[in-house]
Order: structure tokens, then C-alpha cells, then sequence
């Protein structure tokens, strides 16, 4: 006995011996701030989101060379669809360390996975940026997103072909949005052009006509607004029109509606104004651009401001790295200057970390966009925007509103009874 006790105690020791010296290895590992690191980021648009995630990067790495930030470019349905995914069957090796959240679906994610992100207040200095961008990522007092894009739209007009019918940009300023599909009209009779395209795969239009009058899918109470939004309707009314004179074009998919921008077979867009990465790509169109602001409506309160996206950047829970990914997102989103300077003539990527907003780039014209100082003119519309309540489950409303337009469109269904299903069916999943 005392011999088989002695060699179980020889092997325990020469176990603990071991487990000890491999922990020793891995802490004196994971506190070399030489080690190689590497950063993995999910995120979309090669043109502007990617294009500045990739930006950030080359400035970190001059003072931190050991790491890597490993961008992968994931569409957004696909960064939501696999984060449900993986955390719901709670095997998250294969999630990122750094995510791009959709400022309207960050409460919805923290919210169902409480743990699965990392809070921020105490790690990086949100004071900096503008309040609403923070509210959207807080819940519960904590803070879980970096704010990068401000959302806000415009009309981005192609000069030549508007006034090729005979109008000026000017036209096409402050006005309401029946005037613009008056305009629009002309624009197609005189030029066979049509005046704007959209993603017919959502409802991205209908959600900027909605906001310029400063409601949503959603009351103030967080109850479904949709069979009684009288301003849904209004949109819906003029949306229809729209597409039936052959203003609005309807594009398949988000690569489509991109090509019509580049390829001249529309003469605007109304969107978020990060699209100014998408448009400026087509080098061959510089100087034939120009914008002015959103529509309004003419019989409904409401204002020439809308937004449309936002996003924020967001570091899981999971990360095996999350010092890094801290410290990378502190000294470059919300620590840069030079980053929003070297971005924003690219991309078009106005911030929402205040200090940028002081640089002397946001005042400089564009030749794209025909000398006209577009940065300052988006930041002027950001600041009129009205606020609404997306509401958590924002994408089911969509996506109902979506397939309610689409039949009504299609004629299989009354807007009274599409409208009334899409309502029913976001109620609905909201009780589950």
C-alpha cells in the first residue's frame, strides 16, 4: 500500500508539475502584449464598412504590430442570422470578436442573449459621441456598442440627367415627396430614366418616408403601429404610384440597386448617406452628382430629414481576446482623428465620435459631387432628424410590412387586410 501510495503521489505531483508549467507558459503567453494577436470582424459593404474597419486596422497596427484584424465580409442578414445561430446552441467558436451591429437591432440581440456581448462604459469614453448613437446600444444603464455611421438621408441627384429634362437640382430641394414624384414623372417622360430605384427586397423606402414624419412600426408605448399608422398608409399611397408611373424603379436585390446607381439607369437615390462609398465607386460619374434633402409630406406633419442605418460595433462576449479588441476599437472608432479624416472623403462616412466632427475635411467640397461641401450639408441634416422608437422587434415589423406591400402590390390583397395581417403576424411573435 505504501508503495502504491508513493506512485500515486509521484504521478500527482508530476501531473500538478505539469498543468503548472503549461499554465505558467499560457499566462506568460497571454501577458506578452508582443504575442501575436489576431482580431476576427464580421462586417458588410466593401465601400464603406469594411473599407474603414480595413482603414482602422493599418492605423492600429503602426503601434501594434503583433496584431492582425481579420476582416470577413458578411452580409447583415447573414451576421444576424449565424449570431442566432451560434448563441442560441450556445456554441460560439465560430462567432467573431468584433461584430457590426445595426443600430436598430442592437437592444433586440443583448436583450435576447444577455451575456453574449461585452459592456463598454467602463472600457472606452462614450461621452464622446453624439447621445442618441449611445441610447440606441444602452440597456439596463450599459453601454455594449462603439457608435461608427450616422445615419442620415439625402436625395443624391444625378445633375446631368435632370437637367437633361429640362430641371434643376435646385427643384428638387425642399420639396414634399407627391412634388417629387410630379418631378419624377417628367424626369421619365422627357429622359425614359427612372427618377429613383430601391431594394425591393425591404422596405427601406417606406422606412424613410415614415421618419420624416417622425413615426415608425411602432408607438411610444412599444405597441405595433402598423393597421391604423395613417402615415404607413400615406407612403404606402405614394410608394405604389410611384412604381406604377415607373419613378420608382425596383431593383432584386441590394447588388442590383447598387448597379443602378453606377450604370445610370436612375436618376437619384434617397438613402442614408453612407451610400456615398457605392456611388463615388463609378469614377467615370464625378461632377454629375449633386444633393439636396429629403422629401416630406405635403398634408401630414413632417420634416425634409430622414435617416436610414446606423450601426455600431460591438465585441462578443466570447472573444478570446477581448483586451485587444477593446483597446483596438478605443484608439481607432472612438480615438482617431485621422481615421474619419482619411475615411470620410472615400466613403462618405460621417461619425458620430464628435471630435472628427471639428476637422477641417467635413468643410472641404467634393469634387464628386460637383464642388458642392456635402459633409457639412449632411451634418446640418443629421441634427434635424426626428427621433422614433424602433421598437425590439423591428425586423419582424419590416419584414411583415414587406410582404404586406408585396401584396398589395401583387393585388391579392386590400391595403386594409395587408395591413391588418402584418399587424396580427408581428403581435403575434411578439407574445411568444
Amino acid at each position: 500500500m505504501k508503495k502504491i501510495g508513493f506512485v500515486c503521489l509521484t504521478v500527482l505531483l508530476a501531473a500538478v508539475f505539469i498543468f503548472t508549467g503549461c499554465s505558467k507558459k499560457e499566462a506568460a503567453a497571454a501577458a506578452d502584449p508582443n504575442a501575436p494577436v489576431t482580431l476576427t470582424v464580421w462586417c458588410w459593404d466593401p465601400n464603406f464598412n469594411i473599407y474603414a474597419m480595413n482603414e482602422a486596422a493599418k492605423i492600429y497596427r503602426r503601434d501594434h504590430p503583433n496584431v492582425t484584424i481579420n476582416v470577413v465580409e458578411t452580409p447583415w442578414d447573414d451576421v444576424q442570422q449565424k449570431l442566432i445561430t451560434a448563441l442560441s446552441a450556445r456554441q460560439t467558436d465560430s462567432l467573431p470578436d468584433i461584430v457590426l451591429m445595426q443600430d436598430n437591432a442592437i437592444q433586440k440581440n443583448v436583450l435576447t442573449y444577455p451575456d453574449a456581448f461585452l459592456p463598454l462604459n467602463d472600457k472606452i469614453d462614450l461621452s464622446k459621441f453624439a447621445q442618441f448613437k449611445v441610447d440606441v446600444g444602452t440597456i439596463d444603464g450599459k453601454s455594449y456598442g462603439v457608435p461608427f455611421d450616422n445615419g442620415a438621408t439625402g436625395t443624391f441627384l444625378r445633375r446631368d440627367i435632370v437637367e437633361q429634362a429640362g430641371l434643376k437640382v435646385e427643384d428638387f430641394n425642399d420639396i414634399t415627396w407627391e412634388r417629387f414624384i410630379e418631378l419624377g414623372k417628367i424626369v421619365k417622360q422627357k429622359t425614359g430614366v427612372s427618377m429613383v430605384s430601391t431594394d425591393a427586397t425591404g422596405p427601406d423606402f417606406i422606412m424613410v418616408m415614415l421618419q420624416s414624419a417622425g413615426t415608425w412600426l411602432f408607438d411610444a408605448q412599444g405597441n405595433v403601429y402598423i393597421k391604423d399608422n395613417p402615415v404607413l398608409r400615406r407612403a404606402i399611397d405614394l410608394f405604389i404610384e410611384g412604381v406604377q408611373s415607373g419613378v420608382i424603379l425596383l431593383a432584386s436585390d441590394w447588388n442590383a440597386y447598387i448597379a443602378t446607381l453606377n450604370n445610370g439607369t436612375v436618376a437619384s437615390t434617397i438613402q442614408g448617406c453612407w451610400i456615398i462609398g457605392s456611388i463615388t465607386a463609378e469614377a467615370s460619374q464625378s461632377g454629375q452628382w449633386a444633393l439636396v434633402n429629403t422629401p416630406r409630406f405635403s398634408n401630414i406633419e413632417s420634416v425634409n430629414y430622414s435617416s436610414q442605418g446606423g450601426s455600431g460595433w460591438m465585441i462578443l462576449a466570447s472573444s478570446k481576446n477581448p483586451d485587444a479588441a477593446i483597446d483596438f476599437l478605443d484608439k481607432t472608432f472612438a480615438g482617431s482623428t485621422e481615421l474619419y479624416d482619411t475615411i470620410l472623403p472615400s466613403s462618405g462616412a460621417i461619425g458620430t465620435w464628435l471630435p472628427a466632427a471639428d476637422s477641417a475635411v467635413y468643410g472641404e467640397p467634393s469634387d464628386f459631387f460637383g464642388g458642392q461641401k456635402i459633409y457639412e450639408d449632411l451634418v446640418n441634416y443629421a441634427g434635424k432628424v426626428p427621433k422614433v422608437k424602433y421598437g425590439i422587434f423591428n425586423y419582424e415589423a419590416r419584414s411583415a410590412v414587406t410582404q404586406g406591400m408585396m401584396d398589395i402590390m401583387q393585388g391579392t390583397k386590400p391595403i386594409d387586410t395587408a395591413l391588418n395581417d402584418a399587424q396580427q403576424e408581428v403581435e403575434f411573435l411578439m407574445a411568444q
